[in-house]
């Protein structure tokens, strides 16, 4: 009996040792080239400093920059659609779409966020134009956004707040979180944010270089420390990658928060970066990252 215990031990053990190389391996496979992008960009406009994008269900591109033109929708092959914003976004910031192909954004300018449809159809305006505070109806410079279970959203209320806000998906407030601080539970510019697969809100805590991980009322549950997180998003298969904007890289996070990949370096060239601000990761898993001192997007393809 004693043997044939030893046996199944030293079988088990094996198996864990060949799974665990398995999906480090995996893990360790990933790898990008930057590729040259190729978008329209409608006659006249400049593009001034990039600071958010994503993709829809469709495939279409909305990129966020801060200049005329603010909004500005692609088809998957890169040719212009239609932009909007003009007279409403004071300063561009973050941009996420949602499970149902609207578009979600965060003026800095004048401290409001607002959710639109594909055609630019405004749908709802959280905030007080203008006005910034720390009231539940009125935001101080709110940087990102992200969505939770049963439609809720979480926004990173951001340069002048410091605390995470939750709101049901109609824009009823549901709650908040945070203080100015290094503590724990604390922040000081809470620049991004994102809900896992597990239900966990990552807030990128920028200024004290860590992200910081609640369930989703805001208890405190794990902290992650030595980079500043810009930006972050995941792949389709829950890989975490982060725009370090003070070290101009894009990193690839393992699920302890530790470093397994960095790509770039401060430059003009391509794949180089000036304060590379927010990212987002296409149908085919590629990424794209926006730069707010270069004024322009990259695109890293990943190797197959």
């Amino acid at each position: 009996m004693r043997i044939q215990r030893l046996i199944r031990f030293s079988v088990l053990a094996w198996i864990c040792l060949i799974l665990a190389g398995k999906f480090s391996s995996a893990a360790d496979k990933i790898d990008f080239k930057p590729s040259p992008i190729s978008i329209q960009i409608p006659a006249g406009l400049t593009l001034g400093p990039c600071s958010a994008v994503d993709f829809d269900s469709q495939g279409r591109m909305y990129l966020f920059h801060r200049g005329k033109q603010p909004i500005l929708c692609f088809d998957a092959s890169g040719k212009f659609l239609r932009s909007w914003g003009d007279k409403l976004i004071g300063q561009a910031h973050g941009l996420r779409v949602d499970s149902n192909d609207n578009i979600w954004v965060t003026d800095i300018g004048n401290h409001m966020v607002f959710q639109f449809n594909p055609e630019g159809k405004l749908l709802l305006a959280l905030g007080q134009a203008g006005k910034a505070g720390d009231r539940q109806d009125q935001f101080n410079k709110p940087t990102d956004i992200a969505f939770g279970p049963q439609g809720n959203i979480f926004i990173s209320d951001g340069y002048g707040n410091s605390r995470v806000m939750k709101f049901a998906a109609n824009g009823k407030y549901l709650g908040q979180w945070g203080t100015p601080g290094k503590k724990p539970g604390e922040f000081n510019l809470p620049h991004s944010i994102l809900v896992d697969a597990k239900g966990r809100v990552l807030v990128g805590d920028r200024e004290n270089d860590r992200v910081q991980i609640f369930d989703l009322d805001g208890n405190l549950l794990e902290i992650w420390t030595g980079f500043a997180p810009y930006g972050m998003e995941f792949d389709s298969s829950g890989t975490l990658f982060v725009a370090d904007g003070r070290a101009n890289q894009v990193l690839q996070l393992d699920a302890n928060g530790k470093l397994v990949k960095s790509w770039g370096k401060e430059g003009k060239g391509l794949g180089e970066y000036q304060l590379p601000h927010m990212l987002a990761v296409d149908a085919a898993g590629n990424l794209f990252v926006t730069e707010i001192g270069g004024k322009r997007m990259q695109k890293l393809q990943r190797k197959r």
